[in-house]
């Protein structure tokens, strides 16, 4: 493909004005300079990546204007309070990397009904701590199966069931207003087959056709699927369906319900830009773009991670930036690491992506941990990854709404004597309940015969051991469950970015098996560790003597530390360490606000890191425990309980 040269393209000078005339006409005249900084600014960064992706299109100047044009109009329609919430976080781009960035995930009808619900349940998350919520998606989905709302047929209603667009609005205000950001998904890969767009597909219209792949016979697919894996082989088997109205065969990634958009048509992009834009502008701050590992499409590839894929969000990041630079792109991208860093903007210049990425891995080796009483491969496995791009995080987390899968990369098993193939088997037989003597009640999520891949599902409680131990009646193994789920927790909540838990986590919520009974729900076990907020049991975690409570202040007492301590801020380097004693984990935060050693005792009995070691990693004399504000003895080994996790930095001298 060739490109276009910029000056054929766009003339710098013409082009802020013929938008300054148009949208901007009504601005006033420091709203309008603003705006034409911001476009000098960010094009540059605008027709980089568009110029890889329709730079030889003969309509290429056209294109560009239409997606200006919509930058231009949307930043017109942006209100005054978030103008004023985008110069704020210009003046500070590492607002969302502080130590006080505390997450909580929820879906709105399960955690309080509706957003007008979740408004009213505002006072418990800032009582946990909480300053940054993720709502599960929640614009209109198609009716029945829809796979948890990621089926959406209208990018600009909310589900109906949850209340209005303005209803939203109102919550989003009144979140800000508290020092909560609001985070929504936005799935960018594909829509529900009812949307408008498909709609029109199906009724043979030939410019909503080419929003989608849509192929006249077996031709094309049957080459695709030599070298395409399937994401749901169980219920969902394939990566195309033939719908007789339209007499196609449509490329439907997920479910035959989920049509996958067609990015090659520049005016996708346009659309969706449109769509990103309409919701910062009702008060989302951070998008949680999903499934964009998939948005390209390569013949004789799996068809993720394609370098288009980063070129579209390096596109959408570029733009919204000049009518919205308070707005944060997180990406779902659960892919190996390697794989994972460029979503962070890893590209040439100035190029970024996205601000926030999942980290799978972290999750995945801190249950491999748990369950081997072991962290040689955690250790491992951390130390061979390289460190995030800067104005970048991470996103910690224990639980999400989906699965585990057991992302254990097989060179990083082998270098440490395993087998990575009969590890992950060990992982799906323990947190499945199968291996003998397991602690954990979980599910297995779509087993892969071919390749004997078994993912998991569960709450982070019933997985840690509260759910078998509750129902032995074990009070020394309910204990023992409790420390696991506040080691996790303290871990996260030390690591490198936003730490997030997930809903009903904070108070020991286990796997719940009424959505057998739900007919839309039952043949996805996922939906035993997605239970409604349970608001009766959430009022014992104002009494010492519930298990609840001591779940809950746990979390809330680490969080209250974390937003104490300068040097876990995410610009803070993190690496691991070996502290000579397979069980226990140790880890450095270091960064000119100081340095962090975390250490973690991974089995149920205590265990010593022994003094030397801890003044070979740097940290010599008195240490304070941050997580109980104790200070330890210098000059003696280091004793940990069972599961018990340490915070130290070294203390001042007076």
């Amino acid at each position: 493909m060739n490109s276009a040269p910029v000056s054929d393209v766009v003339n710098a000078g013409e082009l802020p004005d013929r938008l300054l005339r148009g949208p901007l006409a009504q601005m006033s005249a420091l709203e309008r300079a603003i705006f034409r900084l911001r476009l000098e600014q960010y094009l540059p960064d605008v027709l980089r990546p568009l110029q890889k992706l329709y730079g030889g299109r003969a309509d290429f100047g056209a294109q560009l204007e239409r997606l200006l044009d919509i930058v231009a109009r949307a930043y017109a329609s942006r209100s005054e309070e978030l103008r004023l919430l985008d110069l704020r976080r210009v003046s500070e781009p590492g607002w969302f990397q502080r130590s006080n960035m505390i997450g909580y995930v929820c879906y709105v009808d399960r955690f309080a009904e509706t957003l007008n619900g979740i408004k009213s349940r505002i006072p418990y998350l800032k009582e946990l701590g909480v300053t940054y919520l993720h709502l599960m998606p929640l614009l209109k989905p198609r009716p029945g199966a829809n796979d948890g709302g990621y089926a959406v047929m209208d990018y600009r209603a909310v589900n109906p069931a949850f209340g209005t667009m303005g209803d939203l609005r109102e919550l989003a205000t009144a979140l800000r207003r508290e020092g909560i950001s609001l985070c929504v998904d936005l799935v960018c890969n594909h829509t529900a087959k009812e949307h408008e767009w498909a709609d029109k597909a199906m009724a043979g219209d030939p410019v909503y056709q080419d929003y989608y792949y849509m192929f006249p016979d077996r031709i094309m697919p049957d080459q695709h699927e030599m070298t395409l894996p399937e994401v749901f082989p169980d219920f969902a088997p394939g990566n195309f369906t033939w719908y007789d109205r339209c007499q196609r065969w449509v490329w439907t990634t997920f479910n035959e319900y989920q049509w996958d958009l067609n990015y090659t048509n520049p005016a996708v992009l346009a659309e969706m830009l449109d769509i990103m834009l309409y919701l910062a502008n009702q008060g989302v701050e951070i998008l949680r773009l999903d499934a964009v590992a998939f948005m390209w499409k390569r013949l004789k590839t799996d068809c993720q991670n394609q370098p288009e894929a980063h070129a579209i969000l390096q596109a959408f990041r570029a733009l919204t930036r000049i009518a919205a630079p308070g707005l944060l792109f997180k990406a779902e991208a659960i892919v190996s690491p390697d794989k994972l860093l460029p979503y962070l903007g890893l590209a040439e210049a100035t190029n970024k992506e996205c601000e926030i990425a999942y980290h799978n891995s972290f999750m995945v080796l801190l249950w491999s941990s748990l369950a081997e009483r072991r962290v040689t491969l955690m250790t491992h496995a951390l130390q061979n990854m390289p460190d995030t791009p800067v104005d970048c995080a991470w996103l910690t987390y224990l639980r999400c709404h989906d699965d585990i899968g057991w992302a254990v990369r097989a060179e990083d098993a082998t270098a440490i004597g395993l087998s990575g193939f009969l590890h992950r088997a060990f992982l799906s037989d323990f947190y499945s309940g199968r291996f003998p003597d397991s602690f954990a009640r979980g599910g297995t999520f779509q087993h892969n015969p071919k390749t004997g891949d078994r993912r998991i599902s569960g709450t982070l409680a019933s997985l840690a051991g509260l759910e078998a131990a509750a129902a032995r009646q074990n009070w020394v193994e309910v204990d023992l469950a409790v420390r696991r789920i506040l080691l996790l927790h303290a871990l996260i909540l030390a690591f490198n970015g936003i730490p997030v838990i997930y809903m009903g986590d904070e108070l020991g919520l286990l796997n719940d098996h009424g959505y057998l009974n739900d007919p839309d729900l039952a043949g996805d076990n996922r939906w035993m560790h997605r239970p409604r907020m349970d608001w009766q049991k959430a009022e014992q975690r104002h009494d010492w003597q519930t298990v609840t409570a001591r779940i809950f202040r746990g979390i809330q007492a680490m969080i209250r530390a974390r937003k104490q301590t300068l040097s876990l801020h995410a610009e803070a380097r993190c690496y691991p360490v070996w502290t000579h004693n397979e069980q226990v984990f140790g880890m450095i935060r270091a960064s000119a606000r100081g340095r962090l050693l975390a250490l973690a005792n991974f089995a149920e009995n205590p265990q010593t890191v022994f003094r030397h070691r801890i003044r070979d990693m740097g940290f010599q004399g008195e240490l304070i425990d941050r997580l109980e504000s104790k200070t330890l003895d210098g000059w003696s080994d280091l004793q940990l309980g069972p599961y018990q996790v340490l915070w130290l930095e070294p203390v001042a001298p007076a």
